[in-house]
């Protein structure tokens, strides 16, 4: 007599729909990225402030701490890695190390920004290129730790053609639709020849690294002061047009302090503190920091574990602290500008010629608290009144500068700056 079937039929059938249940779990688990009116980035109906590194540490890399490196990362309050081909073209073991960087990014709430590199330009015949383009998009587009595209780096000053990159544009944009590309440019160029670049992107981004030997000599403007983040950050806004996100890509290390007869030099924290503030005041919607991952800038500590986590907790990881998503702060830096009209005028001068543009502001309000980033940029240290606040208002808080407070009378108050400080308020109604 015959086993009946039937049970195992429904069992097999059942472990088949399982399988179909956990593709379609997959697929849909995917994030789904938008830029919203105020060119905030939003992922999954959350607003997020892109706070990023390029390169991140390994995917099982570790931190001094004995943590996943990422992890480490993002209990900073970090959210972002640069990730994607590097020092070489896409092929199958990086396409391997990507899904590891995903995977990773996703465990710990982190996006990836994935350069395309080669596979951002595709000529009218090359088909070998828009191939691996697709392969590499749809193995990732359904990712949860996929955040957005990187084009081609720094275009405009290596002259590269912009219609390949329209074409690789366009076919990124007909297999994913959910998540943004972002094209970084180097800072040289006009504003016309870099706008000539919008057609290839969502969001667009500069570096920027003024802390060497001499001092901006990543720059070519007259301006060699690490106040030269505010001047390319809005340089940036107005190649943007108010039409796209601007993010800005601050410095860990780089070329010009690494490079054979270069002097190796750190930002300090106060400088690392005013770059990311006066970028975040004159319009960046999200930070990346690059060179943690250059052996030129690791102690001998720092080599045992392959990043520059010296730097990180010597410098970096105070200052993602104070921007980051587990911050009181965060909420403001994913908020529309506020129409406030807070204006600023000098009391008093110190130390030489100052104008009251030389405190640079911004404001945001989330729910009923009013935020006020300011930082002064270099000359003399000032005494400066702002203006503008609601009356009934009486006094607010120094973010990060706790006791400090700020007595407020019929909406104005005074404060201090010296060269490149920075001071965070929060009133509350």
């Amino acid at each position: 007599m015959r086993k009946p079937i039937r049970p195992l039929l429904f069992l097999l059938l059942g472990f088949s729909g399982l399988i179909l249940s956990l593709g379609a779990f997959y697929a849909a688990s995917g994030s789904k990225v938008e830029i919203n009116s105020d060119k905030v980035l939003v992922i999954d109906g959350r607003k997020v402030f892109p706070i990023g590194f390029t390169m991140p540490p390994s995917p099982g890399g570790k931190a001094p701490n004995g943590k996943n490196g990422i992890e480490e990362l993002h209990e900073a309050g970090a959210t972002f890695l640069r990730t994607g081909a590097f020092g070489g073209a896409w092929n199958t073991n990086a396409i391997d190390q990507e899904q590891q960087w995903e995977d990773t990014a996703a465990q710990y709430g982190m996006h990836c920004w994935v350069h395309l590199r080669e596979l951002d330009s595709i000529g009218t015949n090359d088909g070998e290129t828009e191939a691996m383009l697709r392969k590499v998009v749809n193995r990732f587009k359904n990712h949860p730790g996929l955040g957005a595209w990187k084009a081609v780096d720094e275009p405009q000053w290596g002259k590269h053609p912009i219609e390949p990159m329209v074409r690789a544009y366009r076919i990124l944009k007909e297999l994913d639709k959910d998540h943004p590309i972002a094209v970084t440019h180097a800072p040289r160029g006009t504003v016309e020849e870099l706008r000539a670049y919008n057609s290839t992107a969502d969001i667009v981004a500069a570096d920027i690294y003024p802390v060497s030997y001499p001092p901006g000599t990543h720059s070519l403007r007259s301006n060699k002061e690490i106040s030269m983040v505010g001047d390319y950050t809005r340089t940036m806004m107005e190649v943007a047009g108010d039409k796209m996100p601007v993010w800005m890509i601050l410095q860990i290390s780089w070329s010009g302090v690494l490079n054979p007869g270069k002097t190796l030099r750190f930002a300090t924290f106060p400088q690392e503190r005013f770059m990311t503030y006066q970028a975040i005041i004159n319009g960046a919607r999200g930070l990346f920091f690059f060179g943690g991952h250059n052996p030129g800038a690791w102690t001998p500590a720092d080599a045992r574990l392959g990043w520059a986590w010296s730097f990180w907790n010597r410098v970096l990881r105070p200052v993602v602290e104070e921007i980051g998503e587990k911050s009181q702060l965060y909420p403001a830096l994913v908020a529309p500008p506020s129409a406030l009209p807070v204006t600023l005028a000098l009391q008093e001068s110190f130390g030489g010629k100052a104008e009251p543009g030389d405190v640079e502001v911004c404001v945001r309000e989330v729910n009923d608290d009013i935020f006020i980033l300011a930082c002064k940029r270099e000359g003399a240290t000032v005494r400066v009144e702002f203006s503008g606040l609601p009356a009934p208002l009486k006094q607010g808080e120094v973010l990060f500068e706790s006791p400090r407070k700020v007595e407020v009378r019929s909406g104005k108050f005074s404060d201090w700056f010296a060269p490149f400080d920075v001071h965070v308020y929060r009133f509350s109604r």
